[in-house]
């Protein structure tokens, strides 16, 4: 699936559980949707997260599929939450939820980076170089809020169930001055921080590694606990947002990202190498090289 917007974590799942219950009750999608007195493309629809399912249509469907009182009333629940706000609605007018959602409720997350440093790992000043850089026709009270957005995504790496993070980044994210060399030697003392916490890794792929897995752009790999949610790869480009569910295509993102983990430095080198640039640039006025 790749649309420009993904539906939200629960509105999956509670895809995933409607499709498992009507196979569970051993009746086919055309049966089902003449039983129901809908079309089959109605029923598709609501299957594959396409469309948001109303509480009626989703009681019609568990009444119809039967099973065990405690599910159903659990499903229900789960339909009645689908809009529920998160903390990103605080902000729907300069974020969409989508990602954010995912992101928040990830078990795992794989990021590959090629041009910055990812969001989660941002300084304040950097983050909001990259903003202004981005959008130089907003006004500032819209930029600013952008980086409010941005560092309240930060959260979910101070949570005790905080994902797992697993972060490759190529050596040339480092070496770009993103606001200037000062801006950029904090940014790398704050990765140098935060690769201490337990449940973060940061490596990097160095110059010297030549060609890569992933020499054709960055993306994240999101993982999530619930054993009916598939990974979702993320990619985000000028044309905009991107959500890969294919199973296939997930599983080559996740081969590739393992390779390029072959050729990064380890953890021990990446921080080590990451503290040399830092110091270039605390002491010199120009980028290092």
């Amino acid at each position: 699936m790749t649309p420009a917007q993904s539906p939200t974590v629960r509105h999956r799942r509670l895809a995933r559980q409607l499709r498992q219950a009507r196979e569970d009750s051993g009746l086919s999608m055309e049966n089902a949707a003449a039983a129901l007195g809908w079309s089959r493309p109605k029923l598709v629809r609501f299957e594959t997260a396409r469309t948001r399912p109303r509480a009626t249509d989703v009681e019609a469907m568990l009444d119809l599929y039967g099973g065990e009182e405690a599910v159903k009333l659990a499903l229900m629940q789960l339909a009645r939450d689908i809009r529920k706000r998160g903390w990103w609605s605080a902000f729907n007018d300069v974020l969409t939820g989508s990602f954010a959602e995912l992101e928040d409720d990830a078990a795992n997350i794989r990021s590959w980076q090629v041009q910055c440093v990812p969001g989660l790992l941002q300084t304040s000043d950097y983050a909001l170089a990259l903003i202004r850089i981005g959008s130089p026709e907003d006004p500032e009270d819209v930029l600013l809020r952008r980086l409010q957005a941005r560092m309240a995504r930060r959260a979910i790496l101070e949570r005790q169930n905080g994902p797992s993070y697993t972060v490759v980044l190529d050596e040339a994210a480092l070496r770009r001055p993103v606001g200037g060399p000062q801006v950029m030697g904090r940014q790398l003392n704050a990765l140098i921080d935060t690769a201490q916490k337990p449940h973060v890794s940061i490596r990097v792929v160095p110059a010297s590694a030549g060609e890569h897995a992933c020499m054709d752009g960055a993306f994240v790999v999101l993982s999530f606990a619930a054993e009916l949610d598939p990974d979702v790869v993320y990619l985000e480009g000028m044309g905009g947002e991107i959500y890969v569910e294919d199973v296939g295509q997930v599983r080559r993102c996740n081969v590739r990202f393992d390779r390029l983990c072959d050729q990064a430095l380890s953890e021990d080198d990446s921080m080590a190498l990451i503290a040399e640039i830092a110091r270039e640039y605390q002491h010199s006025d120009e980028p290092p090289h």
